[in-house]
């Protein structure tokens, strides 16, 4: 079993504008994600949030002692969630056993101990630091909260499936879910927000073959963007919008970490506002 860690460190706006396409990949774009018989993390200084996934293939794989977190082992001052985007699989973890399906979400509180992941599921995982321990929960389809959003005339109709969530599971700091288009609609987040209270990640999944998306990031008056493939991940500092329009319609997985779980604080840019 191979663990494969990355660091990911903060800059701030003023040196992201001196950035070409390739500097922007590669302090913000996460490729590669998905290795059979591999976990594999990104440890971002962008409030310590770990973004990462494990495909189990022959065997089980534990994720247990990241040196990177400088404990014992991940969860020891750490809360996590895992969204499973591939077929149902099991998780062991804190002497349980949970079987999440397609789409479903683990929370996993703080103190939980080592996690395994058995076949055939492909987890994506995200980890926060916490200050206390919440009840592990396993959060199905069912349970999410369902918002509906948008319209067909404006390209955005979309649901969003709330899972860390304070309505439906209680978390330390970490917020997640994702979102899904119907056909025809594209645009996510428009018009974009900033919450410089909290970063924020993106998976982008269930994107077509020989399909992108269309990444937008950046300060307001000077927006930049980035080409995302299936299955690939971006780290949104605070001080960033955060927006995307795909070529087709798709999923993404958002997940936020800071100094609330209010989902609903953000600060909205007017459209006329955006360069």
């Amino acid at each position: 079993m191979t663990t494969n860690a990355e660091t990911r460190y903060a800059i701030d706006p003023a040196t992201t504008k001196g950035l070409d396409t390739q500097g922007l990949r590669d302090h913000f774009h996460v490729g590669g994600l998905f290795a059979e018989g591999e976990i594999k993390l990104v440890y971002s200084h962008y409030d310590r949030l770990i973004l990462g996934s494990a495909v189990p293939v022959s065997g089980p794989l534990v994720l247990d002692h990241v040196p990177e977190t400088g404990t014992a082992t991940i969860l020891e001052r750490r809360e996590m969630g895992i969204l499973n985007i591939g077929e149902a699989g099991t998780v062991e973890v804190g002497g349980e056993s949970h079987t999440i399906g397609k789409g479903e979400v683990l929370y996993v509180g703080m103190g939980s101990g080592a996690v395994t992941f058995n076949a055939p599921g492909r987890y994506y995982v995200l980890s926060a630091p916490a200050h206390r321990a919440c009840a592990t929960k396993l959060v199905t389809f069912e349970m999410a909260r369902h918002v509906e959003l948008g319209a067909q005339e404006t390209s955005n109709e979309r649901t969003i499936h709330q899972f860390v969530h304070p309505e439906v599971v209680e978390s330390c700091q970490l917020v997640m879910g994702y979102t899904q288009f119907k056909p025809g609609s594209i645009w996510n987040t428009m018009p974009c927000h900033l919450h410089d209270r909290r970063m924020e990640a993106y998976l982008y999944f269930d994107i077509p073959e020989g399909q992108r998306v269309f990444h937008f990031m950046g300060k307001p008056e000077e927006t930049r963007h980035m080409v995302i493939a299936n299955e690939e991940a971006i780290i949104s500092p605070p001080w960033s919008i955060h927006a995307g329009a795909g070529t087709s319609a798709y999923t993404f997985c958002w997940a936020m970490a800071g100094d609330n779980v209010d989902f609903t604080d953000m600060d909205m840019v007017a459209m006329e506002d955006l360069r």
